[in-house]
């Protein structure tokens, strides 16, 4: 009789211990909005640890996910919330901006990054129509200078990079900078790294007597919607498929008037510390 209850117990041990093993799935967390989501499984694809059906691409969902050979569980975040979940999850997928924003550095603590070639660079955005406004034009020329793509550089060491292919001395030689003198441009932002650029800009325009007025925001609704209503003339927060998307939806009519830097999205250590963990699941 105790053997026969010795060997139940074994068997019984063994179900367990193989069904724990079974269900015991890492999880990443990743945005949960459209574009930022798609971009998170494009980094975890050419990572090669999931496989997206034919034809997902930037609007992919985890629908979209075709193969999951590492048994992946994903937990969807507010982008801006996910620093604070790391200790919660075994990994996590950052946008550059909020893991700097939450002292995380992109370039020492990510694990994996997007290439510097990424098609989401961030873009100053306009109403359409307002893209010929002069003082546009002079925001656009400071934006694009070169003391600003040095600024980024320098100061982010990787973690943001600047995308501006023909840089400026930070001013518009087609323009009257006369007839701008003491006229204000107001400008939506995100705090970081936004507002700081920014203030590059800032510094280019006050040169001319043009104040350029930062507003931060910590949402990526009201930027888009002060701009559109006329309140603000210009917003720096977005990447391009984010403002498609959000004209899509809101029947908004944005446009963007040039593309400034970039921000490596990485997948960042929580619970783990290595992407070896992952790949080694199957071994």
């Amino acid at each position: 009789m105790k053997k026969i209850i010795s060997l139940l117990l074994l068997v019984t041990l063994l179900f367990t211990f193989t069904a724990c093993k079974k269900d015991d799935s890492l999880t990443i967390a990743i945005p949960n909005d459209a574009t930022n989501e798609a971009r998170a499984l494009l980094l975890l694809e050419n990572l090669d640890i999931i496989k997206l059906k034919d034809g997902a691409d930037i609007t992919a969902t985890i629908n979209d996910i075709a193969e999951n050979p590492y048994n992946i569980s994903f937990k969807e975040i507010e982008a801006a919330q996910i620093p604070n979940y790391l200790q919660d999850v075994d990994y996590a997928i950052i946008n550059s901006n909020y893991a700097i924003s939450a002292g995380i550095n992109p370039v020492k603590d990510a694990l994996a990054i997007e290439n510097q070639d990424s098609y989401y660079a961030n873009v100053l955005v306009v109403k359409e129509g307002n893209e010929n406004n002069p003082l546009v034009k002079a925001f656009l020329a400071a934006m694009e200078s070169e003391q600003v793509a040095d600024y980024i550089n320098e100061q982010y060491d990787g973690s943001v990079v600047s995308v501006v292919e023909k840089l400026t001395d930070g001013y518009d030689d087609t323009l009257d900078y006369e007839t701008l003198k003491g006229e204000t441009i107001s400008v939506a932002c995100s705090p970081t790294p936004h507002s700081e650029i920014l203030k590059i800009a800032q510094q280019i325009l006050a040169k001319k007597d043009i104040t350029l007025d930062i507003q931060e925001y910590t949402d990526y609704i009201i930027p888009n919607n002060v701009v559109e209503d006329g309140t603000i003339m210009a917003n720096y927060f977005q990447h391009l498929p984010y403002l498609n998307d959000f004209n899509a939806k809101n029947n908004t009519h944005l446009v963007s008037i040039g593309a400034i830097h970039v921000e490596p999205m990485g997948i960042y250590g929580g619970k783990q510390n290595s992407l070896d963990v992952i790949y080694d699941r199957n071994k």
